[in-house]
């Protein structure tokens, strides 16, 4: 005879399980705020988001590496994004099953790379063909730009592959029957009803770039200084973090945890803008797909009348 657990019980182990991960979330917030918040309220936040960081001299400016990562990130948006929902249409809209079941998970591999790799073959080729046929010393936003959009692909492609699958059948269907294009019903039916998920994958491949450390540290330059062109060589939040926290004591490392406190802050602002902006876009597709289904109901071949 086999021993069955109580619903309950497992129902209270699931909660605890749930409850826990909710926990230790809370616990890692409060460190940070508890480790970087009595340095902002020291030095002030104008001070804080000034241009000078020295530590040597008590100067904790973060200005110029909120510049740097905003600048590789967007950078990585750029090359990433377009790449991606364009390579997902294809896979999912336009590809021949047996390509997609092979390039799927090919694509998928990608994201299993350490990022030690990415960023030592960007030392090894991009950086060198960045300097002969581009110019400037090779590391710099622009290298970490290109590196982070190919890091980013994965997850764009994989989310979105999964958003536009979901599409229904009929949907497509319906517009095809109406006369439209493939092209046509990819842009003004499939892509309005999959958006939100798109969203979705373009919000998470942003979390990857902003959070990204070890391959921007290898190819972006790390200078803290206002970068004028993408060959500038920039240093990012996270970088200076790493660089700095093996060394960092007293104030400094206090401004360290601050700095986390920033990424923190900047994270919690895009989670809450995205979810905004799925909420406005969803409105938008649920209009989408009810006009699809009314093409649909209109297409289906009506019953004959009974003779009389």
């Amino acid at each position: 005879m086999r021993f069955r657990l109580p619903e309950k019980v497992v129902e209270r182990s699931l909660l605890l399980v749930a409850m826990s991960s909710v926990a230790i979330l809370l616990l890692i917030t409060v460190f940070i705020f508890r480790e970087g918040g009595p340095l902002l309220v020291q030095v002030g936040l104008g001070n804080f988001f000034s241009g000078a960081w020295d530590p040597q001299h008590d100067q904790y400016g973060i200005a110029l590496m909120v510049v740097g990562s905003f600048a590789v990130t967007s950078g990585a948006l750029l090359i990433g994004v377009p790449f991606g929902i364009a390579c997902a249409i294809v896979l999912a809209e336009m590809a021949p099953p047996r390509a997609r079941s092979i390039l799927k998970p090919a694509i998928e591999v990608l994201a299993g790379i350490p990022s030690v790799v990415y960023g030592f073959m960007g030392i090894v080729v991009l950086l060198p063909m960045i300097r002969t046929h581009i110019g400037g010393p090779g590391a710099s936003a622009l290298a970490g730009s290109i590196i982070l959009g190919i890091m980013v692909l994965p997850t764009v492609i994989g989310i979105s592959v999964d958003a536009l699958q979901a599409v229904p059948r009929s949907y497509r269907e319906a517009s095809l029957a109406l006369g439209a294009t493939q092209w046509q019903t990819i842009r003004r039916v499939v892509l309005p009803a999959a958006r939100s998920g798109i969203v979705a994958a373009v919000i998470l491949g942003m979390g990857r770039a902003v959070g990204e450390t070890m391959a921007v540290i290898m190819v972006a330059g790390n200078s803290v200084q206002m970068p004028h062109s993408p060959l500038d060589s920039v240093r990012t939040l996270t970088a200076n973090i790493a660089l700095e926290m093996g060394y960092a004591a007293g104030d400094h490392r206090a401004a360290l945890f601050a700095t986390g406190i920033v990424l923190f802050v900047i994270i919690m602002i895009l989670n809450t803008l995205a979810n905004l902006a799925r909420g406005r876009l969803k409105k938008r597709s649920v209009v989408v797909v009810t006009l699809a289904a009314t093409a649909a109901d209109l297409v289906k071949p009506r019953a004959k009348p009974e003779e009389q």
